[in-house]
């Protein structure tokens, strides 16, 4: 085929039409597009939001299952086959694509919120309070977020490398249960929801990224971080992805995964080391402790009792959990195609709990070191974290809570750099399989002109909304257009059984076959 014929253009222009007309009224009409897409998305969370919080406990629950059962022995490949990547480097890849710079966003500062508006009607300021501050953010950052992340990892990654079907495409991984549908419209509406998802979070990763690394960058040279600024921050961060997307899998997006992991191994043990380390060593056990004896709680917490009688209506599940969980439902699809594509050669158990420990302890690790850093500024008095956040910004207390180090300007200047590494890392993966989803068919890697042009989709409608103060609006689109998702991602649990059983032997249940093309 030449390059042309590999587009599968059906599904390329039917995501750039999608985009356009959600993009198109947030340009020239924002006032009506903000309303009624606030309206939308208040509807979804507050009528449905049941629903996230089902399939993010069903899908983990799924996931140990499937890693602990004779399913987890699989190997992604044919006999004999190697991990493409050294674990190291594998672990750091899903990392940065999964979370970006958001990790360093919300990982220094969540605590702040909940410390003010705690869960379950507890009062604020509290010694209760201080501990469901510290730990809320581990557990939305933790294994259902994770789990979410890798179930399309399952389907996707058995049929690219099992099946030898070369396609990474959520409509062939739904292929069982859509049948004959997954090569017509249907298959093709399916791809482009993921498409758009993954097109809006982009939106909101630069809602966050840009003013954090604005703010560093006002922290060192007292220029105001302003929307000028913020697109000298946008075309930098767009040449590196673009340049390494371009480059490719091995090359570009593997080094800056890897510059991701040591620059983070850098910050946080220099934090830990030199911070409260005995402080931030309690906080965090005991955080993992608290999770731990409530993890069913907290996951399936809807407030139902709101406006009730005399109780109040806090909010906190749909304004933080259901948010979360479909915020992740949203990058699933992305984060799992790109998991599946970096797994060749490990066990289906490798990559479920390779997923779910690295991601889980790699948040912990933000979370318990950074947050905890800045909660114990504010608990002594060195420093007041909340203060700044509500008077000044929260973009500016992040930065001033590095900032409180020793050694102050290099690490500040390690977290914007890092900042900076980490959107890259998540925009240069996104365009990677936006390009992969675009396709028949993939040999080895997307066409190049076919990579470059998803860096330039992904990165445009941000920077064009971000002048007219509409990227928030594009984020909560996003989160509504990724309401459908939900049942696409049961149709994947099924489909990856049911693909699975089918090629299994007769014998399937008493005897077991780690390749499944083997037969004895």
């Amino acid at each position: 085929m030449n390059n042309k014929s590999l587009i599968d253009w059906p599904t390329f222009i039917g995501a750039i039409a999608i985009l356009l007309i959600v993009a198109v009224p947030l340009i020239t009409v924002p006032e009506f597009g903000d309303m009624a897409i606030t309206a939308a998305n208040s509807f979804v969370t507050h009528n449905f939001g049941v629903l996230y919080l089902l399939i993010g406990i069903v899908l983990f629950i799924f996931l140990i299952y499937i890693a602990f059962s004779q399913y987890g022995r699989i190997v992604l490949g044919t006999k004999g086959v190697q991990p493409e990547f050294n674990t190291l480097t594998w672990a750091a890849m899903l990392f940065a694509a999964g979370i970006g710079s958001s990790v360093l966003y919300w990982g220094t500062i969540e605590w702040a919120f909940y410390y003010q508006s705690p869960p379950f009607g507890v009062e604020p300021g509290t010694r209760e309070a201080i501990e469901w501050a510290v730990t809320y953010g581990i557990f939305h950052w933790g294994p259902i977020a994770w789990a979410i992340y890798c179930l399309p990892a399952l389907p996707i990654s058995y049929f690219f490398y099992v099946r030898k079907r070369p396609v990474l495409k959520v409509s062939e991984a739904c292929r069982p249960v859509l049948k004959k549908y997954a090569d017509g419209p249907v298959g093709t509406i399916v791809d482009v929801l993921f498409m758009f998802g993954l097109l809006g979070g982009a939106g909101t990763t630069m809602a966050l990224a840009t003013p954090l690394i604005g703010a560093g960058v006002s922290h060192f040279t007292g220029i105001e971080p302003d929307i000028v600024l913020y697109t000298i921050v946008l075309i930098i961060a767009t040449t590196i992805f673009a340049i390494s997307s371009y480059t490719g899998l091995r090359k570009g997006i593997r080094m800056l995964s890897n510059l991701n992991l040591w620059l983070s191994f850098i910050l946080l043990g220099f934090v830990f080391i030199v911070g409260p380390t005995v402080f931030l060593s309690q906080s965090m056990i005991n955080s993992v402790g608290l999770l731990a004896d409530n993890f069913f709680r907290m996951s399936m917490w809807a407030e139902p009792f709101k406006d009730l009688g005399p109780f109040e209506r806090t909010g906190f599940p749909e304004d933080w959990t259901i948010f979360y969980w479909a915020w992740w439902l949203v990058y699933a699809p992305f984060v799992g195609l790109f998991v599946a594509r970096i797994s060749k050669g490990r066990t289906i158990r490798e990559m479920v709990v390779g997923t779910l420990v690295y991601g889980t302890v790699g948040c912990l690790l933000f979370f318990g070191i950074l947050g905890n850093f800045g909660l114990y500024l504010e608990l002594s008095g060195q420093y007041s974290v909340i203060e700044t956040m509500n008077n000044v910004s929260t973009e500016a207390a992040i930065i001033e809570t590095i900032a409180q180090l020793p050694l102050s300007p290099i690490f500040v200047t390690i977290f914007v750099v890092l900042a900076l590494v980490f959107l890259a890392t998540t925009f240069d993966s996104g365009s990677y399989i936006l390009a992969s989803v675009t396709q028949k068919e993939i040999d080895d890697e997307p066409i190049r002109w076919n990579r470059m042009f998803w860096a330039i989709i992904l990165a445009t409608p941000s920077i064009i909304l971000m002048y007219l103060g509409g990227l928030e609006t594009l984020q909560t689109a996003s989160i509504v257009g990724g309401f459908p998702l939900i049942f696409i991602m049961i149709m994947l649990a099924v489909s990856f059984k049911r693909a699975v059983n089918a090629d299994m032997p007769k014998t399937f249940g008493t005897k077991y076959y780690i390749y499944p093309d083997e037969r004895e």
